[in-house]
């Protein structure tokens, strides 16, 4: 079913001298949910005519939705003084937007291919889906519109329906973008039908005052854009690069209408520069929208301006996605309608969107860096190098700078619209990164830098491994700029990745090395990152002490003597930790040498060891050990001793003595032994004898009451055959001592 809709056109007298024009589009239909007809590209040029009184008046038109417009006058070299401002209104919400400014300073880029019906006009602004227009021209004083330049027209572009996933997209094509990039001649989208007229379908009633725009007639001419001749006229054979084309989506994917562009293009001889553009108009489009976007930009060129093909050579998107422009081969060196003076000695790209205030995207940094790096190397020319280029026209550019013709001036290889031209394209902020397009066009990759390694472990500024290793790193290069990655040992290529990959593996031999990463750009330019100290080792660390258990003071029960568990260990190149194994399980830092625990009594206890260093290395030792409990009846007793019995003694007794020089023995073979006693505000002193000698004094006495307290511990380098020997001093007013039995360590 064909869509129609009546667009209701009028216009308004501003007070201050200019006019306001306003388009509104009833729709009789709406696209349906599963897909759009193929639909081709039209433009609607809507004559803004001035009555007695000064008002401008347009009837009834019927017409299509459009997505892009712009304001266009008489004479392509005739400037707008003044300003001319837009709103629309969506199609989908019915919403109108706020008034917006249209760039229309002169730029007249291509006026010598159109010929003398070509008109000057703004630049093109995408709007998106809509189905009413407004517009106000004011002249510069404000006070008439005397100083506006004659046949004012907006201009609204519909770019149609032309790829399969426009089509299959339906009434809302979503984020991500549809178009994917492609190599040149291979593209997922037919060609789009031509279209089959270049004027709007004229409606029965009321007659038309606003007719769609006929083709402009854009004969070539050999003084294109006001720049010197090429030196040949014929195809020229397009010569290799020193680095790799990046994807380009070609005309027929994002569907160009060649049957608006018939004549054959033009060639320089050469690229020397490249000049960055903006399309200005909106950030705020969807990347599944930008063929589109340059359909619409075709045809505003062509029918609107009056050139004979689009005006760039190339277009890229936020979304980093790479078109291509002018017709005649991207491998070659087409003449461009895009930098007015200079379009002989270059090619242009632009970025879609307003780049005044706002940076372009990481993406499209890139592909611009691709292919000016791709465009460039076809001439062994260097993007971050000059290049001497001859003034096609006497002018000056946005910083004031005189350019005469004939005569040459030097250029960067990657340059701006403004360095040639007095227009603030591609936006401040564009122009702020154009540094970093060169830095990236050019090489070497930047921010290389090695950040782990896996299979090894880090202590200090060393990197410890057995051998095998896998080095990761990072670099702020997209990786479509970097041709490899070079895993360097001790300064020799031991691996060799894609750009792409993010890490790489080597072996090492037994010993120190370092180790770096090597970036080769694709200009094959080469980064190398901060080298990493490695050491490779396989030896295993050693106990110099093995675990030991010694008896410490504290509360004793039959499950739980409290222990100290003791070691020393040791590597050759770096001790990382030791850990505990069993009977219970931690972890313990290289400085490290003992821990307190507690033991079982009575039974054998296997206390296991490892030992790690930062290779991975590591040692296991698993001694046993049995903490006995020798209960004060096991002694040999001399004097006078009383039983006691409590649940809170060790095996429910003890023994207690006032008698001084009352005295027990205990004899065993082991290498620690504590005594074991119960405590209180009234209690004595002993004298402690090991192996014949009186080696301490111990004070019972505590302001709380304590049973079970191991109070005394003694422990040797090896187990032996010892003797402890305790004996009541029978102190002054408190001579009661209770003993509860001796612990040894078997």
């Amino acid at each position: 079913m064909k869509r129609r809709a009546w667009l209701t056109l009028g216009a308004v007298v501003l007070g201050g001298g200019g006019v306001v024009t306003y388009a509104v589009a009833d729709q009789a239909g709406q696209p349906g949910a599963q897909g759009r007809a193929k639909r081709p590209v039209k433009v609607y040029d809507l004559t803004l005519k001035s009555t007695a009184n000064g008002k401008r008046e347009l009837p009834n038109t019927d017409t299509q939705q459009f997505s892009l417009l712009g304001v266009s006058w008489t004479g392509a070299a005739k400037k707008l003084h003044g300003t001319a401002e837009v709103r629309t209104r969506s199609s989908e919400t019915g919403e109108w937007t706020a008034w917006r400014d249209l760039d229309a300073s002169v730029n007249p880029v291509a006026a010598p291919e159109a010929g003398p019906d070509a008109r000057g006009a703004s630049e093109p602004l995408w709007v998106g889906a809509s189905d009413g227009v407004q517009v106000r021209v004011v002249d510069e004083d404000g006070t008439s519109s005397s100083g506006l330049p004659k046949g004012l027209q907006v201009n609204l572009v519909d770019p149609g329906v032309a790829t399969t996933a426009e089509m299959k997209a339906g009434a809302d094509v979503a984020e991500p973008a549809a178009f994917v990039a492609e190599t040149p001649g291979a593209t997922d989208s037919p060609s789009p039908a031509p279209s089959t007229s270049t004027s709007a379908s004229t409606p029965p009633s009321p007659p038309a005052s606003a007719s769609a725009s006929a083709s402009a007639s854009a004969s070539a001419s050999a003084s294109a854009s006001a720049s010197p001749s090429p030196s040949a006229s014929a195809t020229p054979t397009a010569p290799p690069s020193t680095v790799p084309q990046p994807p380009i989506t070609s005309r027929a994917g994002w569907g160009a209408d060649e049957s608006i562009s018939p004549d054959a293009p033009e060639y320089n001889a050469d690229v020397k520069s490249v000049f960055v553009h903006h399309t200005a108009g909106t950030n705020d489009y969807s990347c599944a929208d930008s063929a589109s976007i340059v359909r619409g930009i075709h045809a505003y060129h062509v029918q609107v301006n009056g050139w004979k093909d689009i005006g760039y050579n190339f277009f890229v998107d936020k979304c980093g996605t790479l078109f291509e422009g002018r017709k005649g081969g991207i491998d070659l060196p087409v003449l461009g309608a895009h930098a007015y003076g200079w379009n002989r000695e270059s090619t242009g790209i632009s970025v879609l969107g307003d780049y005044t205030s706002t940076n372009a995207s990481s993406a499209a940094l890139a592909s611009i860096a691709r292919v000016a790096a791709w465009k460039l190397g076809q001439y062994g020319a260097d993007p971050a190098g000059t290049a001497q280029l001859t003034a096609g026209a006497s002018q000056k550019n946005y910083f004031g700078t005189s350019f005469t013709a004939g005569s040459t001036y030097a250029f960067p290889r990657i340059t701006s619209h403004r360095d040639g031209y007095n227009t603030q394209c591609p936006g401040g902020s564009l122009y702020a990164q154009l540094p970093a397009i060169r830095a990236l066009a050019a090489g070497p990759v930047q921010g290389l830098k090695a950040t782990s390694v896996d299979g090894a472990t880090l202590s200090g500024s060393t990197y410890y491994a057995k051998g095998a290793i896998t080095v990761k790193w990072t670099a702020t290069t997209p990786t479509a700029l970097i041709k490899s990655f070079e895993l360097l040992v001790d300064g020799k290529v031991a691996a060799t990745t894609s750009g792409a990959a993010t890490s790489a593996g080597a072996t090492l031999a037994l010993g120190s090395h370092t180790v770096a990463v090597r970036a080769v750009h694709q200009s094959g330019k080469t980064a190398t990152s901060a080298s990493l100290n490695v050491v490779a080792e396989t030896t295993a660390p050693t106990f110099t002490t093995n675990p030991t258990l010694s008896l410490r003071t504290g509360t004793v029960n039959t499950t739980a003597v409290p222990v100290t568990l003791g070691w020393k260990a040791a590597d050759d190149k770096a001790l990382r930790q030791v850990s505990l194994l069993s009977p219970a399980t931690a972890t313990f830092g290289p400085t490290t040498t003992s821990s307190s625990r507690t033991a079982t009594s009575g039974t054998a206890t296997t206390w296991s060891m490892r030992a790690y260093d930062y290779a991975g290395n590591y040692r296991t030792t698993s001694p046993a050990y049995t903490p006995v409990i020798l209960q004060e009846s096991s002694a040999v007793k001399s004097g006078s001793w009383t039983t006691r019995s409590s649940t809170s003694y060790l095996g429910g007794k003890s023994y207690s003595s006032a008698a001084k020089n009352a005295s027990l023995t205990w004899t065993f073979t082991g290498r620690s032994a504590a005594w074991v006693v119960s405590r209180a505000s009234g209690s004595g002193q002993a004298y402690v004898y090991v192996d014949g000698a009186k080696v301490a004094t111990v004070d019972l006495k505590s302001a709380a009451t304590l049973y079970r307290d191991a109070i005394w511990t003694k422990t040797w380098s090896s187990s032996a055959k010892h003797t402890v020997k305790i004996v009541v001093v029978g102190t002054s007013g408190r001579p009661t001592i209770t003993t509860d039995g001796l612990v040894y360590i078997k």
